[in-house]
């Protein structure tokens, strides 16, 4: 029997939650309005509370840096239906009015096991489609693939898949995952961590008063949802954002569109010298170097947060992770609807609603709460940058965010919410002409009274720029 809190989360403790960790001016927080209440979406989860109060403190984050140069406030205001908007934003996203191009591959999702559990595979990716068929020993077919799992026991599947880098998650209890090594980690973190890397000179703003972000440069090293929703929220407040691909990575095409607005894309190819000797020269005139690969990763190539504090002192750096940068799972590759799955997440879902099979939740909250706090480390840092001087560290992790809603309490019969179709959020959705088409998708749900949120850029193929700066 589920229960809720006594004291249940709303968008605005979970706001002053955020702004408290980070260290900010209480006094900000008097400039913003939420409105609006869960459920906002068929869930037990508090999504809304959660897209609610990551968007304000996002804008509200670029609404004072913007304070640090015009010495003005600025009235924020979020409604929770346009924050939950655009955290489906890659739901609601059409070409020409039609469909984009399909988001996941028929092998990804659940399946039951040898012993009566679940797993959740996730094959979005043809190298981790080809490697979980080949641990399998079956074709690229649903049912061989149903059939072929059900000769596994649950958590020996889980640990295989694991094992070979591939991407899956056993179906468990909140009380399985908080048992385990990886959720103890977990619960050892704040919610996210702003820390000085070193010294540095403070640097004062440059470029345009007119938004916030003007003059402030981005190299985002990210791919699908998390890390991209993290550059596009700081390109939407006006920084010149470059997305560095790498040309023999996959990324899946309706999120290139989604998370491409207000960009510029260049491919740079990390694994000879030319490529990092490109990216070494990007970094030295960037502010922000926000990247999503696994822990250790970027630094064993000589770009980990170190190196390029030293590289170029007053750097921000940002780190988003599916697990936590801590834990044994600190390697393991994951993505939000994995982490949903492995905490507990899916199951008290499925629970709630009495269904056969385990039940996400209705959007990737946690992918996208995690890209809009990735986004407000980023601008707190370049604040205490302009005020006290220093290079920064902004973590946060998938796991983090999932930990934090599990936190917010239950709303028992919050999954018999209605579902909000893209006809009910029309008012929420912008066009732009694009190389792809006339592209149709939601605006940011953050509302600020003097500098309006809006993307400069449309969305355009990888590599369409040179990898410089302008």
């Amino acid at each position: 029997m589920m229960t809720a809190m006594t004291t249940a989360m709303t968008p605005e403790l979970a706001l002053q939650h955020i702004w408290t960790v980070a260290g900010c001016d209480p006094a900000a927080l008097s400039s913003v309005s939420l409105t609006g209440a869960d459920p906002g979406l068929p869930s037990v989860y508090r999504v809304g509370t959660l897209a609610s109060a990551t968007v304000a403190a996002t804008g509200l984050a670029a609404a004072e840096y913007h304070r640090l140069r015009t010495a003005r406030r600025q009235q924020v205001s979020v409604q929770m239906r346009r924050a939950l908007a655009s955290f489906r934003s890659e739901r609601y996203l059409r070409i020409n009015d039609g469909p984009p191009p399909a988001l996941r591959d028929p092998v990804t999702g659940f399946y039951e096991t040898r012993d009566g559990r679940w797993i959740q595979l996730h094959t979005n990716f043809a190298h981790h489609l080809q490697g979980v068929l080949k641990v399998l020993g079956c074709d690229r077919d649903r049912a061989a693939v149903a059939a072929a799992i059900r000769g596994w026991d649950g958590a020996t599947l889980d640990q295989t898949l694991a094992d070979a880098g591939l991407c899956a998650a056993l179906i468990r209890t909140p009380d399985e995952w908080a048992a385990l090594d990886q959720a103890n980690a977990v619960a050892g973190l704040p919610l996210f961590e702003i820390e000085r890397l070193g010294d540095a000179p403070v640097e004062p703003q440059r470029g345009a008063v007119g938004r916030p972000l003007s003059g402030v440069r981005v190299l985002d090293l990210s791919r699908i949802i998390a890390g991209p929703v993290a550059g596009r929220a700081l390109a939407h407040h006006g920084a010149d954002v470059l997305l560095i691909n790498g040309p023999h990575l996959p990324n899946i095409a309706p999120l290139v569109i989604d998370n491409g607005r207000g960009k510029r894309s260049a491919l740079v190819d990390l694994r000879d010298a030319a490529g990092c000797a490109t990216l070494r020269g990007l970094v030295g005139e960037a502010d922000v170097f926000l990247q999503t690969y696994r822990p250790g990763a970027l630094a064993a190539r000589g770009f980990g947060p170190d190196e390029l504090a030293r590289m170029r002192p007053g750097i921000v750096y940002v780190s988003v992770s599916a697990y936590g940068h801590e834990g044994p799972w600190a390697q393991r590759r994951g993505f939000d609807s994995l982490v949903q799955s492995a905490s507990g997440i899916a199951f008290t879902e499925r629970q709630a609603a009495g269904g056969d099979e385990p039940r996400h939740l209705p959007c990737q909250a946690l992918d996208h709460a995690t890209g809009y706090l990735a986004a407000f480390g980023a601008m707190v840092a370049l604040t205490r940058r302009a005020t006290e001087g220093g290079s920064w560290h902004v973590r946060v992790s998938l796991a983090q965010i999932g930990r934090w809603l599990q936190s917010f309490g239950l709303l028992p019969d919050g999954w018999q919410a209605a579902d909000v179709a893209l006809d009910d959020v029309r008012d929420c959705i912008t066009t732009v002409e694009s190389e792809f088409g006339r592209v149709s998708a939601v605006q940011p749900a953050e509302q600020l009274q003097e500098t309006p949120a809006f993307y400069a850029l449309p969305p355009t193929r990888l590599g369409a720029h040179d990898a410089r700066w302008v």
